[in-house]
């Protein structure tokens, strides 16, 4: 962790309040004591059965019935059952940061849609957990407030609050920053990994959607600010080699534009995008966010510049550049001009022909 005036503040106000308030003591023990943890292999390249030939699918649906859309846009990839979940422990992981409603945090109605297409598909287990934001623990209150927690519920999914539970550490040879990683046990061992991020932009990391949301299963040791300010955003991408989602299904019924991740400028997108490629993912959301040209750290470079992206590609995550990404898009609100438009952004903005 870089240490700073304003940290060595922060830290010593925890300190104080530590004595009285168990959520302070829990904040401080996440950033400066590596927990007591299983050793773990890093996690191989899952094999992306949503394909097509060469190419990563990436699937854009518009729409305004949730369920319909999610559906839609994981049946444009190829279908749930692509993903081999049948009598796997499985996992849905949205973004819970903190306990602030969409798209700050991942819209319930995706999550519970998610995990009830998962569950159809009859797995040994079925979970729905996060870590939310260190300065914000403990996370199970935010998956309450956020209505993610009764989401989970309703489709007879266990709900799991990562910073309740134990840690896997993981080495990652091929790092430069984040080396030894702490992934949440309960992370760690799911067979299959459903990714429910959401898009928005990012005050530190530029932006936020696939490879970022993995940053939830790691332990406060591990997050990206702990690197410094030249570390933030690869360590992002190098988080990913420790733990590996299979499927992303990303929120974009509102983008945030500008600000984030706590709060920003959100706009009413509409859309879910559902893909195995979490760099082909990024790159369409970052499409999205530069249509609106409201955050000048995504605006100033194209999408495969982005420095996230770029450590992505080192590491072999996924695409590697538009030749490899196959963009379907749906409009199941009829044709919508200003969805016909944003599709063409996109392609403009990601090189697609």
């Amino acid at each position: 962790m870089r240490v700073t005036r304003r940290s060595v503040l922060q830290l010593a106000g925890l300190a104080a309040m530590g004595i009285f308030v168990p959520a302070c003591r829990e904040m401080l023990s996440q950033i400066l004591f590596s927990p007591d943890a299983t050793p773990g292999k890093p996690a191989s390249l899952p094999d992306n059965p949503f394909r097509s030939g060469s190419k990563s699918l990436v699937a854009v649906v518009h729409g305004e019935e949730v369920r319909r859309m999610v559906e839609s846009a994981v049946d444009l990839i190829g279908g749930m059952s692509r993903l081999g979940i049948a009598g796997a422990r499985t996992l849905v992981k949205p973004n819970v940061v903190w306990g602030e409603p969409p798209p700050a945090t991942t819209d319930p109605r995706v999550v519970r849609a998610v995990a009830f297409l998962a569950k159809a598909e009859r797995p040994a287990s079925l979970a729905v957990g996060d870590m939310s934001a260190v300065m914000s623990l403990p996370t199970r209150r935010h998956l309450e407030k956020t209505g993610i927690a009764e989401a989970a519920r309703e489709a007879g999914a266990e709900v799991v609050a990562f910073d309740e539970g134990e840690w896997v550490s993981v080495d990652s040879p091929q790092a430069h920053y984040a080396k030894t990683v702490y992934v949440a046990k309960a992370a760690y061992e799911a067979e299959r990994l459903i990714s429910v991020p959401v898009i928005k932009t990012h005050r530190s990391a530029s932006f936020s959607c696939a490879l970022k949301n993995t940053v939830g299963c790691v332990h406060g040791k591990n997050k990206p600010w702990a690197y410094g300010r030249d570390g933030w955003e690869p360590a992002v991408a190098e988080l990913n080699m420790a733990v590996r989602p299979h499927l992303f299904v990303v929120d974009g019924l509102q983008s945030m534009i500008h600000g984030g991740p706590w709060s920003g400028e959100a706009v009413p997108t509409r859309v879910i995008l559902a893909s195995g490629d979490p760099i082909a993912t990024d790159v369409v959301a970052l499409g999205i966010i530069r249509a609106f040209g409201r955050w000048e750290m995504v605006t100033s470079k194209g999408v495969w510049d982005q420095v996230q992206i770029r450590r992505a590609i080192a590491l072999g995550l996924g695409a590697t550049g538009p030749d490899e990404i196959e963009l379907v898009a749906e409009d199941l609100a009829g044709r919508d001009p200003d969805f016909g438009r944003l599709v063409g952004d996109i392609r403009r903005q990601v090189g697609l022909r």
